[in-house]
């Protein structure tokens, strides 16, 4: 029993349980709700127990039906899952193994967002200090945004400040207020350092230590580095572009706004479907060709190891090159002058195709399991579910209670799926002494 509970694949998803059980129990507790009389279903604390560790932001209540205390137990526990439950993973390693492993130590990288693994202690400290470092830079200006211009006391504009800002690096996306930020979409001071801090978090540990080394010699990034900012900027900047070409008219969502206000929604919205989950406009009434391209932002996410979900974006750009390097004919996948290895292209194309199996048969599973809502927004919230974004078009609150226990075991794999599968797959990967004859089959 000692050997298989120190592989990590195995590990990661028992950590990530007990945190849910855990958040679960304490939002049970009468304290947890507004009302002390009243009583919180079972699926409403589970539900917000995973939206919360697995840092997603989908929710089945209105945000009213918490208290204080409840609010506190939700931004602690995206905090706890957010930092991957790395304190926790790392003593579970000690008292299996007696020692740190190399196991253990890609452990502390899948979910810890490290590039050295040399120092498992310092690396933990390092990690927290980044997020905590992260947090108190949006917290500060939203929390004196609230303060001075919108007349809520210190203490309710800190609470709002600190809960927003772990909510926002973490990219969990809950909110505080019923309307998400909607009463604050034409506000820059708030709306910028959360939509910087989405995209912070989205961006992934080691690419942010990478990022602080070596900022000014961009020859020396490594391609992780690379495919993480270039392609994170470039899906910001489609996201962007698509809400200002497709809402700038429309009446339901950018219509009515002024002409800085509609470029504000455009970056915060843009930024959101990177597994933000904060909203300024109701993406329901959205054009069809806005959710179309949310829907494959939602889908790609953000940065390896980073608090965002999805296949992430180096999987993806890993793929496209893949792709241009057997219609080039060429005979290695390049980029920037660098050979990639076969197996990182294996991980990525296994993580896509059972990612694409995964969210396609809980597609079919919530719509066999609910009805009267639009095929595109059944859809939506599954994706949404899948890449722990917590975006929503109202189906998750309004569905029925198994689909929406389907929705959050969605948010679960989602969170911890591609990182498993690609975990997995870098430990099983061994090397043969002998090779069977090749044969080339037909394909297309």
């Amino acid at each position: 029993m000692r050997g298989p509970w120190r592989h990590p694949a195995r590990l990661l998803p028992v950590a990530f349980l007990a945190a849910i059980a855990v958040s679960t129990l304490l939002l049970l507790l009468p304290a947890a709700r507004a009302d002390p009389d009243g009583t919180t279903p079972l699926v409403v604390a589970l539900f917000t127990a995973v939206s919360a560790v697995c840092v997603t932001g989908l929710t089945v209540v209105d945000t009213t039906f918490w208290s204080d205390a409840g609010h506190a137990i939700i931004v602690v526990s995206a905090h706890v899952g957010g930092y991957g439950i790395m304190t926790a993973a790392t003593l579970l390693g000690l008292l299996v193994a007696r020692r740190l492993g190399v196991r253990t130590r890609l452990l502390a990288t899948a979910e810890g967002r490290t590039l050295n693994m040399a120092n498992i202690r310092g690396v933990l400290l390092r990690v927290a200090l980044i997020q905590l470092g992260f947090e108190v830079a949006v917290a500060v200006p939203i929390t004196l945004r609230w303060w001075w211009s919108y007349g809520q006391s210190l203490p309710e504009a800190l609470r709002n400040g600190v809960f927003h800002s772990v909510t926002a690096f973490n990219n969990a996306g809950f909110s505080r207020f019923d309307d998400s930020l909607a009463s604050f979409g034409g506000d820059w001071w708030i709306c910028v350092p959360l939509a910087a801090g989405v995209v912070a978090g989205s961006l992934g540990f080691p690419a942010l230590i990478e990022l602080g080394r070596q900022f000014l010699s961009r020859h020396r990034w490594s391609v992780h580095l690379l495919l993480t900012v270039v392609g994170s900027a470039a899906l910001l900047v489609v996201g962007v572009v698509t809400y200002l070409a497709i809402e700038w008219t429309n009446p339901q969502t950018f219509g009515p706004m002024a002409v800085t206000d509609k470029v504000l929604a455009a970056i915060f919205n843009g930024a959101m479907p990177r597994s933000g989950g904060f909203s300024t406009v109701d993406f329901a009434d959205m054009r069809q060709e806005s959710i179309t391209v949310t829907l494959a932002l939602m889908f790609i996410g953000g940065g390896s190891a980073s608090t965002a979900g999805g296949i992430k974006v180096t999987t993806f750009l890993l793929l496209g090159f893949v792709i241009w390097a057997e219609i080039r004919g060429e005979p290695d996948v390049v980029v920037a002058r660098r050979r990639i290895a076969g197996a990182p292209q294996r991980q990525a194309l296994s993580v896509t195709v059972l990612s694409v199996g995964v969210v396609t048969a809980a597609v079919l599973l919530v719509v066999a399991l609910t009805d009267g809502f639009a095929f595109e927004h059944v859809m939506f919230d599954v994706i949404s579910a899948f890449g722990t974004v917590g975006l929503s078009t109202g189906v998750t609150m309004q569905a029925p209670v198994p689909a929406q226990l389907v929705l959050a075991a969605m948010m679960f794999i989602g969170r911890l799926g591609p990182v498993v599968v690609a975990t997995a797959i870098a430990l099983n990967t061994r090397q043969r002494l002998y090779r069977y004859p090749e044969e080339r089959p037909l394909v297309g």
